[in-house]
């Protein structure tokens, strides 16, 4: 069986916010966890915080296994803005950690490297924002009367979001690269909301089953998986 070998952010790595304990903590049940049970082989190389740039600079650092997928999930920090300087200066524009510009060709440059080093690359369109709880996340120890100077709207930061989202989208076609769309689902469920964190970003263990379940099905609608591990994820 091929091996997946997963480069991504806090989200691919399974972090969650645990209201219970009040911080960030790994979730017991995270998709690659799901995933493995399901009895797939995940090499997982995600961090929290990483950003495409600081992913490919570590993958270009780290040998790859020839025959192996190489599954590409980033955009969720690219697209932050430094809120603190937001929050200072709130006039001004701030782009994201990564501009969108850098974020498209650092994606194709990914892309493009996983094949000269025989992988199969898979781009990943991660899951929405909800854009009320992230604003009120964001404000806490700022001031939310300048942030929302900055947005003018709370649902800028959605859509500022989906830029991203549409830009992984429109880099895989043009590399004709498969696509994983871990949004659609989260969009398609009626209260989705209910599958993000408390910080409206991070999904939670509900969230977490929601992406497994679309892997395993995108995945086997490409013949990349054994037939006996079609269903391993109710």
């Amino acid at each position: 069986m091929k091996t997946i070998a997963l480069w991504g952010d806090s989200i691919g790595k399974g972090i969650i916010y645990s209201e219970e304990r009040g911080r960030y903590c790994l979730a017991k049940n995270r998709c690659t966890n799901l995933l493995k049970q399901a009895g797939l082989e995940i090499d997982s190389w995600a961090r929290m915080g990483a950003t495409i740039t600081e992913g490919f600079q570590q993958y270009q650092e780290t040998e790859a296994r020839p025959g192996s997928i190489a599954v590409i999930e980033y955009g969720g920090n690219d697209c932050d803005p430094n809120w603190d300087d937001v929050n200072d200066d709130p006039d001004s524009f701030h782009d994201g950690k990564t501009p969108l510009p850098l974020f498209r060709d650092t994606l194709a440059q990914f892309i493009t490297e996983a094949r000269i080093r025989w992988q199969e690359p898979v781009a990943v369109i991660p899951p929405p924002l909800e854009a009320e709880r992230y604003y009120r996340w964001v404000c806490q120890g700022r001031d939310p009367e300048r942030i929302l100077r900055y947005l003018v709207d709370v649902h800028h930061i959605y859509r500022w979001q989906e830029r991203y989202a549409w830009a992984v989208r429109e880099v895989a076609q043009a590399l004709n690269c498969p696509l994983l769309d871990l949004r659609t689902p989260f969009l398609d469920a009626r209260d989705y909301p209910s599958l993000l964190c408390l910080d409206g970003i991070h999904p939670n263990e509900s969230g977490h089953q929601l992406m497994a379940q679309t892997i395993l099905h995108e995945l086997r609608q490409r013949d990349m998986i054994p037939e006996v591990q079609k269903e391993a994820v109710a």
